[in-house]
């Protein structure tokens, strides 16, 4: 009996996945065998483009490259983890990632103006092709001087980004390496993109300077992030974020008593903000705000100079996220006038609001090709796909009606964001699989001579 009690403890303490949805129990058949989970009617057409794909020759080398050289993408990944990532510090792990694209065969490779890595391996169709893309993030969100040495305790590397993105990055690298590696030349142009600035308040920096008007040619992208490579981010969670300051004179607590309070004034909006909120998140489109950090002052005797929050608002619908965004400045905007009626003597408060975040919403069509032949790929594998809604590079070309799916970079992994994130190698090698076959499928292959 204290047998089977100390093996349930030891199952009960094993670390768990931070992915939503995922499962630790992976099929695990070599490259060369399957078991396709049966295709619904509405993807007959993408399952059927799939098997036949996957069984091209070529293919079938690729996924055998990718499997054989498992060993050396760990070591990769161990190696990039321990560059350091910080929010908008990501110029030393461009460089070393831009110089691996490079080696790894990519035709042509530069950093761009707000630091992405990008790297071209054109297709056959010459200069008037489509463009597919395939982006991890080089950012992380641990501030500079965070320990990022990688430690193993068994079958588990543990280090603050391991597995976002660092594993994404990885496996964007390896599909390169593969499709170099059996010649494999799809029909449109590809790229492979390390970005900049998705996590936080990097606001997809990279993403935005990409699909700027006058940017690259981009006709579709699948973003690797996370690492359930059943999970499959068709739609954009928008945000809106803002830093809220209310100013004033400040004084003594006592010998200015009846001067404008910028702390009052901070409670009055939260207030405001919260009740008018709170109402219109009651129905309709899932929409959420959340105050998450609040600061200033200098003494518990001393009215504040500045009172300062956070605040956060998404919502999956575009318009009733710039509903909520319209609620919330005419509640700060109405904290104000009513807290300067209170002002006694000296100057009235003021305002700023600065928009620190601009994430939009948006969602692909169901029948898009690239999301259909992404839940093909994963029936191929055996996995049942898991459409989810996320923030991620996609919500970009997402919000711009462009086809882009957020795909897991493979293995197993828990504690994101936190210093204690971890990540195992279950069968990790077949999300990269994966990867090569949708991004195939997209890009096109020309019929074997």
């Amino acid at each position: 009996m204290k047998a089977l009690s100390l093996l349930l403890l030891l199952i009960a303490v094993q670390p768990r996945s931070a992915d939503l949805g995922e499962s630790l129990v992976y099929p695990t058949p070599s490259s060369q065998t399957t078991l396709t989970i049966q295709c619904p009617p509405e993807e007959a057409a993408y399952c059927s483009e799939i098997e036949h794909l996957a069984e091209r020759p070529e293919i079938r080398r690729a996924f055998e490259y990718i499997e054989a050289t498992d060993d050396d993408a760990l070591r990769d990944l161990i190696m990039l983890t321990e560059i350091p990532a910080p929010p908008f510090k990501e110029e030393v792990r461009a460089k070393k990632y831009a110089e691996m694209l490079l080696e790894a065969g990519a035709d042509s490779v530069y950093i761009d103006e707000v630091g992405n890595v990008i790297a071209l391996r054109r297709g056959r169709g010459g200069g008037e092709n489509r463009v597919v893309a395939i982006v991890g993030h080089l950012d992380t969100v641990f501030p500079e001087g965070t320990d990022v040495t990688v430690t193993e305790r068994g079958d588990t590397l543990f280090a603050p980004g391991i597995a976002d993105d660092t594993r994404g990055l990885i496996a964007v690298l390896y599909t390169l390496k593969a499709m170099e590696h059996v010649g494999l030349r799809t029909d449109a142009d590809l790229l492979f993109i390390g970005s900049v600035g998705e996590e936080g308040l990097g606001d997809l920096r990279g993403m935005k300077h990409l699909f700027r008007e006058g940017g690259p040619r981009i006709d579709a992208m699948i973003a690797v992030d996370g690492t359930n490579d059943n999970r499959v981010v068709a739609k954009a969670l928008g945000s809106r974020r803002y830093r809220v300051t209310f100013k004033g004179p400040g004084g003594h607590s006592w010998g200015a008593f009846g001067g404008g309070n910028p702390a009052h004034a901070l409670g009055r909006a939260i207030r405001i903000f919260d009740e008018a909120a709170a109402a219109f998140t009651e129905a309709g489109a899932r929409t959420s705000y959340n105050v998450g950090r609040i600061g200033g002052g200098t003494s518990v005797n001393s009215i504040p100079f500045e009172a300062w929050m956070e605040v956060d608002m998404r919502s999956e619908d575009q318009t009733r996220l710039l509903t909520i965004d319209s609620i919330f400045q005419a509640a700060m905007h109405q904290a104000l006038v009513e807290q300067n009626g209170m002002v006694r003597r000296g100057e009235e408060l003021s305002l700023d609001l600065d928009l620190i975040g601009d994430r939009p919403s948006g969602e692909n069509d169901p029948n898009t090709p690239l999301l259909l032949r992404a839940q093909a790929t994963i029936r191929h594998f055996g996995g049942r796909p898991n459409i989810q809604r996320s923030s991620t590079d996609s919500n970009i070309p997402i919000s711009l009606g462009i086809p882009a799916v957020t795909l897991g970079g493979g293995g197993v992994s828990g504690g994101a964001h936190s210093p204690g994130e971890w990540w195992i190698n279950r069968d990790a090698y077949r999300a990269v699989q994966k990867l090569l076959l949708v991004l195939s499928a997209e890009a096109g292959l020309s019929p074997t001579p």
